[in-house]
C-alpha cells in the first residue's frame, strides 16, 4: 500500500497513529490564573534535551470555549506552568477518563476520583499516585501546520519520583508497567526490559 495524506488513505482509520508507536502518555496537569484545575493525557509527548532537561507535547484538537486549543494549552499560555504525571499501567481507567472534552468548569481530578498532591516549584497539582512527576516551566508554544495543531516545550525544574519504583538507584519500569499508546483504541504497557551497548561502549 502506499498514499500521500493530502490525497487520502481510503482506510476505515487513519493508519498514521498505529504506525508511529509506542508512543509514551504525557498526563499533563495545570491550574488556570482562576485556580481551576485540569487533568489530560497527550500521547504526542516526548523528552527531548538532557541538559537543561526539556519535554515536549503536541495538542491538536480545539476547544469552543478556549481561546488557544484545548484547556491544557490555554492555562501553559497563560500561567507558564505545568506538571507531566507518568502513567502506570494501573491508573488506565482513570487516565481515560480524564481524555474527554469536558467544559472548562469541570475538575477532572475530582470527576476521575484521582488524589492530588502540590508540586514544590510551580504552582499547579500533580497526581499523587503517579510513579513520577515532572515540573516543567513554559519555554515555548510553536504554532505546527494545521489549523488546531501546536507544540509546547517546557524547562523541567523539579522532579518527583515515587519511592516504590526505585530498585538499586536506578528507575525500575517494571515496577509501574508505563502504559502507551498505540493506534486506533489500543494502548500497551512495557512489560520486558532489554539492554544494549552502544558501539564502542
Amino acid at each position: 500500500m502506499f498514499y500521500r495524506p493530502k490525497d487520502g488513505h481510503g482506510l476505515p482509520h487513519n493508519p498514521f497513529n498505529a504506525i508511529v508507536t509506542p508512543r509514551p502518555i504525557g498526563w499533563i496537569s495545570t491550574r488556570s490564573p482562576e485556580g481551576q484545575d485540569n487533568l489530560a493525557p497527550y500521547s504526542f509527548f516526548n523528552g527531548i534535551a538532557y541538559t537543561p532537561p526539556q519535554v515536549m507535547f503536541a495538542s491538536t484538537s480545539a476547544k469552543a470555549d478556549r481561546q488557544l486549543g484545548k484547556d491544557s494549552l490555554d492555562n501553559i499560555r497563560q500561567t507558564g506552568e505545568f506538571c507531566v504525571n507518568i502513567v502506570a499501567y494501573e491508573q488506565r481507567d482513570a487516565m481515560n477518563a480524564t481524555s474527554g472534552l469536558y467544559e472548562r468548569e469541570v475538575d477532572e481530578f475530582e470527576l476521575a476520583g484521582i488524589e492530588r498532591a502540590p508540586c514544590t516549584d510551580i504552582a499547579c497539582a500533580r497526581v499523587a499516585a503517579s510513579p513520577a512527576a515532572l515540573e516543567c516551566r513554559l519555554v515555548q508554544i510553536v504554532d505546527l501546520l494545521g489549523e488546531a495543531n501546536h507544540m509546547v516545550i517546557g524547562e523541567v525544574v523539579a522532579v518527583h519520583i515515587d519511592d516504590t519504583v526505585m530498585s538499586d538507584g536506578l528507575f525500575d519500569v517494571l515496577k509501574y508497567q508505563p502504559l502507551t499508546r498505540l493506534g486506533y483504541r489500543d494502548y500497551s504497557r512495557v512489560t520486558e526490559v532489554f539492554s544494549l551497548k552502544r558501539p564502542g561502549e
